[in-house]
């Protein structure tokens, strides 16, 4: 990684040894701490972030950004070679220098200056240094002049993240592992890798990495994927494959060590081994609490905070009385994407303003909202190739949930504009349908260039759009997205749901 950060703060932050009081603190300078600052600060509330990092977070110079650009150019690729006439004329490789470089610019060689500016224009304060909470509406910052003490009139908003969760295997923290944080900011590929994990992390990165010519190794304890539907992992599965990607399934690390090579050799409880020059694990997250001094307002250090749906956290603690203390993206643990952080960041905002100016969340005059969308209707997309992009609940989530569903699947491959995107295009789609209301509850398609299909999707989903009134909604010809005619084709005519209207 560059070490070209910035250290740029704004001249109206308070120094050292002074004391100051603002109207919301924001612990926290990612995508959704500056969400939440930016809410506040259009509704007049004077605002301080505080960043021990980079203003702009984990998903600008670790995860979102740099892990779409590594990916991106090797599914360009893959795409021009399933189509004929393009593929005659591809005959090269990746070059991997210029993916590389690709990524930094898109990390802008992991310098926040251009998020700073954004702070500033906004009216926002920041403030530099590692923070804890203090007490009630008091935040304690050591920054690299000394110790800050800020307190908030009307409300503290947690903002930290999450970080990369290690897990309990012999040796693994001896070997100095990769986190995803190592897999996106590098500057030299190894030969080869080892990735724990079957997850989103580890499945985009292990074909990321195979794209730039890295022998991978995926292992994968249970099935890929597991929390989407079963075809998704499936799918997948066959793609890294075909790819060029050894997948063990049903590989549990047990011990880890350094070999005379240098490389990592990973012993598996079966008593397979696996030996690679480097190890990526991706097997989870756990809160950024640690060191946020959470134990002086009752909850515990090293767990997820509980909120509700106006992110105000929730605890027994006398110290958590009066609405001033929120928790917003990943630390909340309801959803761990950046697009449902910032979702929650709006919300928190508007709440905050709402409770700053007197008025409850239902009766403020601007209108505010509660982040209900994290419960059923959340959408995310992973970018493999294919790609697999989903909303709502899986059939299995449903049935668990005790609705009375109707599963809706569709071979992708059926469809016109499949053809125009790939010869021999491969993918699926599945809609689930609660019969009671006939409305869809979930969506979720694998295939090329899916992913710009899942909006409408959410959309039909949040909006419990009934299936009558799609029918109105017609698809372009000959685009994927004539999928929804064939869905509703699949479906047949509706029976009469409570929310019908035609």
């Amino acid at each position: 990684m560059s070490d070209a950060d910035s250290t740029q703060t704004s001249t109206s932050a308070p120094a050292a040894g002074e004391s100051r009081s603002y109207d919301v603190i924001v612990i926290g300078a990612g995508a959704v701490g500056e969400n939440v600052a930016d809410r506040t600060a259009q509704a007049g509330l004077k605002t301080l972030v505080i960043e021990s990092e980079l203003v702009g977070g984990e998903c600008s110079y670790w995860a979102c950004m740099p892990s779409k650009a590594l990916l991106r150019s090797g599914a360009v690729l893959a795409a021009a070679r399933r189509v004929g006439g393009a593929k005659e004329a591809v005959t090269g490789q990746l070059d991997v220098a210029a993916v590389l470089r690709r990524r930094t610019e898109m990390t802008h060689d992991w310098n926040d200056s251009s998020q700073v500016d954004w702070l500033d224009s906004a009216g926002i304060e920041l403030l530099r240094g590692h923070a804890r909470l203090s007490g009630i509406r008091e935040v304690t910052v050591d920054t690299a002049e000394g110790t800050v003490v800020v307190t908030a009139t009307h409300a503290v908003v947690l903002s930290t993240g999450s970080s990369a969760l290690l897990p309990d295997i012999d040796g693994l923290a001896d070997v100095n592992p990769w986190t995803s944080r190592d897999a996106t900011s590098v500057t030299h590929l190894p030969d080869s890798l080892a990735v724990i994990g079957g997850g989103v992390v580890a499945v985009e990165m292990a074909a990321a990495y195979r794209s730039l010519g890295v022998d991978v190794t995926l292992l994968v304890r249970s099935s890929l994927l597991r929390d989407q539907e079963p075809f998704a992992g499936e799918l997948v599965g066959a793609a890294l494959t075909e790819a060029g990607i050894t997948v063990l399934t049903g590989a549990s690390p047990t011990a880890a060590r350094r070999i005379e090579t240098g490389q990592v050799a990973l012993v598996l409880a079966d008593g397979r081994s696996v030996v690679a020059d480097e190890v990526l694990v991706a097997t989870g997250r756990i809160p950024r609490t640690q060191d946020l001094g959470v134990d002086t307002v009752g909850l515990t250090p090293g767990d997820w905070v509980s909120v509700d749906d106006t992110l105000l956290v929730q605890g027994d603690s006398p110290a958590l009385a009066g609405d001033w203390l929120y928790a917003t993206g990943d630390l909340n643990h309801r959803a761990l994407l950046t697009h449902q952080g910032k979702y929650q960041a709006r919300a928190a905002g508007d709440v905050i303003a709402a409770r700053a100016a007197g008025h409850t969340v239902d009766d403020a005059p601007w209108g505010t909202h509660v982040a209900t969308a994290d419960h059923a209707a959340v959408p995310q997309v992973t970018f493999t190739d294919p790609e697999v992009a989903s909303v709502g609940l899986t059939a299995a989530a449903a049935e668990k949930a005790g609705f009375r569903i109707r599963v809706l699947d569709y071979d992708l491959a059926n469809v016109a504009g499949a053809s125009i995107q790939a010869d021999g295009y491969t993918g699926q789609v599945r809609a689930i349908v609660d019969l009671d209301r006939e409305v869809l509850i979930g969506v979720t398609f694998v295939g090329a260039a899916v992913g710009e299909l899942l909006h409408a999707a959410t959309i039909a989903v949040v909006g419990e759009v009934p299936l009558n009134r799609l029918w109105h909604a017609v698809p372009s010809y000959p685009t994927l997205s004539e999928v929804w005619l064939r869905l509703l084709e699949t479906y047949g005519r509706p029976t009469g749901g409570s929310s019908q209207t035609d």
